[in-house]
C-alpha cells in the first residue's frame, strides 16, 4: 500500500501543488487547511507521514506537532515541518517539539521528496521500499539502482530521473518540453534538445545489441516508454 501523507497547509496554491506532486509520486494524500482540521483527520485515520506548515489558522503547526506526539496512535508518525521561518532558533524549536525534519520555504519538490524518502527510510523503512518494474527492467528508487534482467545498469542522475518518469507512465508520449518540466523542473532553463542527448545516453546504457529499445521515438511528438519492447 502506498504511504498516506497528510498535508497541512493553509495557502491554497501551495497545498494544491503539494497534493498534485505527491500523488504523481505515488503517495495517497489528504489535506487540511488548518491545525484543528488536521488533528481531527489524524485521529480519524492515522497518516504515515505529516507535512505541516508552522503558521496555521486555529492551531499552529508547532501545536499540531506537539499534540500528535502526545497521542499514542500518532506518537511515532514522521513529521516534516514546512515554514518560511528559517532562523536557527526556529529550526531548533521545531525539531525539539517533535518534528523529524524542517524545510524552509521556498523549497524545490526534488528536495522535498528526498527529505520524505530519507525520513521514511529512517523511521519507517518498510514504507520506503519503492520498486518499479516494467518488462525486464527493474528500478529501485530507494537504492538508486537499475537492472535489466540480471545486468546492472549504471545511470547518471539525470538519466535515472528520466527513466523513472517514463517508467511511471508506460505507453504515454511526452514532448521534450513536458519531459523538461518533469525531470529538470519548470524553474530551470534547459534547451529542449538537451532531452535528446540524455535519451541517447539512457538508450546506450539500457540496450545491448540483443535487446530491444524500450524507449520509442514518436516523430514530431516526443518519447514514450514501450513496456512491450522491454
Amino acid at each position: 500500500m502506498n504511504p498516506h501523507v497528510l498535508v497541512v497547509e493553509d495557502e491554497d496554491a501551495l497545498a494544491t501543488l503539494l497534493q498534485y506532486n505527491l500523488e504523481k509520486e505515488g503517495y495517497n494524500v489528504s489535506a487540511a487547511a488548518d491545525g484543528e482540521e488536521a488533528l481531527i483527520m489524524a485521529e480519524e485515520e492515522t497518516p504515515d507521514l505529516v507535512l505541516v506548515d508552522w503558521m496555521l489558522p486555529k492551531v499552529s503547526g508547532i501545536e499540531v506537532c506537539r499534540r500528535l506526539r502526545s497521542r499514542q496512535e500518532t506518537a511515532n508518525v514522521p513529521i516534516i515541518m514546512l515554514t518560511a521561518r528559517g532562523e536557527e532558533t526556529d529550526r531548533v524549536r521545531g525539531l525539539d517539539t517533535g518534528a523529524d525534519d524542517y524545510i524552509v520555504k521556498p523549497f524545490s519538490m526534488t528536495e522535498l521528496f528526498a527529505r520524505i524518502r530519507a525520513v521514511l527510510r529512517r523511521i519507517r523503512p518498510g514504507l520506503a521500499e519503492d520498486v518499479i518494474k516494467a518488462g525486464d527492467i527493474t528500478m529501485d528508487r530507494v537504492a538508486h539502482r537499475v537492472k535489466r534482467a540480471d545486468r546492472e545498469i549504471h545511470l547518471g542522475p539525470t538519466e535515472f530521473r528520466l527513466l523513472d518518469y517514463l517508467m511511471q507512465h508506460p505507453g504515454r508520449v511526452f514532448s521534450r518540453e513536458q519531459l523538461l518540466d518533469a525531470v529538470w523542473g519548470s524553474d530551470v532553463y534547459v534547451e529542449a534538445r538537451t532531452v535528446d542527448v540524455h535519451v541517447g545516453r539512457l538508450r546506450k546504457a539500457l540496450n545491448t545489441k540483443e535487446e530491444r529499445d524500450p524507449i520509442r521515438t514518436v516523430r514530431s511528438a516526443g518519447y514514450s516508454f514501450d513496456v512491450s519492447a522491454s
